[in-house]
């Protein structure tokens, strides 16, 4: 079974598997086919985190692709002359905002440990669809026009607009055979080929030739390593959640959601009621405090996973949460939003979860040799002093929540993640209390409206069912906005005698399998 926000990835990782590929290999394929076919989402220019279940050893690991700033970074990076951050939509276009790519060292270290086909042959269905082309989707065309100073990049003026600036029409196909070349490299070569050599000095030139110029460098790609990191887990109910640590702050976000709700009569409260909001609300506000304060890079700054998991300190933060909002939600004493989601699991019973960006739609809206680069270092904090500063060589704090849930025997019984900034957290945690709390099967319970935010408000999914509870959240002291909220939910459930897939129909996902 693959789940994955877009057909002709979900097709290409589909053929991976029916060839006797592992999850693993199968992610490889469907990560490169969305690179062409959902370029403003994610792509070989950005990041990821994926955990893998081995369904054989019975080990579950984590990887971290996460982009890097480069070493000539300083705290200082977005703040303007006068002292003052910069808005997000001043930082994010041109090569300041770009980090050192991630994901392709991430799925190499990977594919050693799990691959079962070889490497070259993974990427023979995107370099294929590349040169005859995919089809255009209203989604990718809509963010076209949205996006106007896309058309300021030359190479992505040329692949995705008319001449006369008009964004490639739905259902129009475009070829990418800029792409497909550089696939073909990577297919030889290995991820040696794209941080050293002709591809990692094209990045370095686009990144150093903007307007906002970056100090990328070619020893930054150089440099870059992927890493094995000790996923984070914790109980819920009667099954374990699994996800990933820092420095990704969406697992332990998710945690701590999840145990709030679990010691505040969450399941006493009816499915979908204005009660259930009300504690859900409080929780996600709770862990985001949390997440300010003490989320960051594990190799800059110490971050007290264990504690801000540990029971007595999930009871002492419960006790906060009554009947009505919190004034302000305080960080606790643990001390002494382009991004893209993919859910496998393959015949063998190894299972995938894989969330991987390239941040903002498009992401700093540099387009080298056929793929986009990321944005990715806008994620760290603007105003220097916090935890996830700005460092040389550091990684961004990420809302990146790659989930895998185990029932009590320890078998897989639910694969899921999404996309959607500092909202993954809480559609993660949404879908899971769906299935878990309410009963839902996965497709429903990715299809819920979404509700929490990223703040002290709390946001609920504008034109949607639960705009109804708007008014008596208000009534118990909650600000509460109605949003667009693009979610990128995309899961793979156990069922009796195999798997059901979910996947998010505010995206282009498909699942398919057997």
């Amino acid at each position: 079974m693959v789940a994955a926000a877009h057909p002709l990835a979900v097709e290409a990782g589909y053929e991976v598997l029916k060839r006797g590929g592992s999850a693993l290999d199968a992610a490889i394929a469907v990560q490169m086919a969305l690179g062409l076919a959902e370029p403003q989402a994610s792509g070989i220019g950005g990041g990821a985190f994926l955990l893998y279940w081995d369904e054989k050893a019975k080990v579950l690991r984590s990887y971290d692709g996460r982009e890097s700033a480069p070493a000539a970074a300083r705290a200082d990076r977005f703040l303007k002359p006068d002292g003052k951050p910069m808005a997000t939509r001043e930082a994010i276009p041109g090569g300041r905002s770009v980090g050192t790519p991630g994901v392709l060292r991430a799925l190499e270290l990977a594919h050693r440990k799990h691959g079962r086909l070889a490497w070259a042959e993974l990427f023979e269905p995107a370099i294929a669809a590349a040169e005859a082309g995919f089809t255009v989707s209203e989604r990718l065309h809509g963010w076209l026009e949205r996006m106007e100073d896309l058309r300021d990049d030359p190479a992505a003026r040329a692949l995705y607009y008319d001449a006369d600036g008009k964004p490639k029409a739905a259902g129009s196909v475009v070829a990418n055979p800029e792409y497909a070349a550089t696939l073909r490299v990577l297919a030889k070569q290995g991820a040696d080929g794209f941080y050293r050599g002709p591809i990692a000095a094209a990045i370095v030139r686009a990144v150093r030739s903007q307007a906002t110029a970056g100090d990328l460098s070619e020893d930054d790609l150089a440099a870059y390593q992927a890493f094995e990191r000790q996923p984070v887990c914790g109980p819920y109910r009667r099954v374990r959640v699994c996800s990933m640590g820092p420095p990704s702050s969406g697992g332990v976000a998710v945690l701590q959601i999840l145990g709030l709700l679990e010691r505040t009569g969450f399941a006493e409260a009816p499915p979908q009621s204005e009660l259930a909001l009300h504690l859900f609300a409080e929780a996600r506000r709770l862990a985001f405090a949390d997440r300010a304060k003490y989320l960051g890079d594990p190799d800059f700054v110490p971050v007290p996973v264990q504690k801000l998991l540990a029971k007595a300190y999930l009871d002492r933060r419960a006790a906060l949460i009554g009947e009505r909002a919190m004034p302000v939600a305080p960080a606790g004493d643990a001390e002494a939003p382009g991004t893209s989601h993919i859910s496998i699991v393959d015949a063998q019973g190894n299972a995938l979860s894989m969330t991987t960006t390239i941040e903002a739609p498009f992401g700093s809206r540099i387009m080298v040799r056929g793929f986009m680069l990321n944005n990715e270092l806008t994620d760290f904090d603007f105003v220097p002093g916090s935890a996830n500063e700005v460092g040389p060589r550091k990684r961004p704090r990420s809302s990146m929540a790659p989930t895998i849930v185990f029932d009590a025997d320890g078998a897989v019984r639910v694969v899921i993640g999404s996309a959607g900034g500092p909202y993954i957290i809480g559609d993660v945690a949404k879908a899971l209390v769906g299935m878990l709390d309410w009963k839902l099967d996965v497709q429903a319970a990715i299809e819920l409206p979404n509700f929490g935010g990223r703040g002290e408000a709390v946001e609920i999914e504008a034109g949607e069912a639960y705009e109804r509870l708007a008014a008596p959240q208000r009534a118990r002291g909650h600000e509460v906005r109605p949003r667009e909220f693009p979610s990128g939910l995309h899961g793979v459930e156990r069922v009796e005698g195999g798997w059901r897939g979910g996947a998010d129909p505010r995206r282009d996902g498909v699942a398919r399998g057997d």
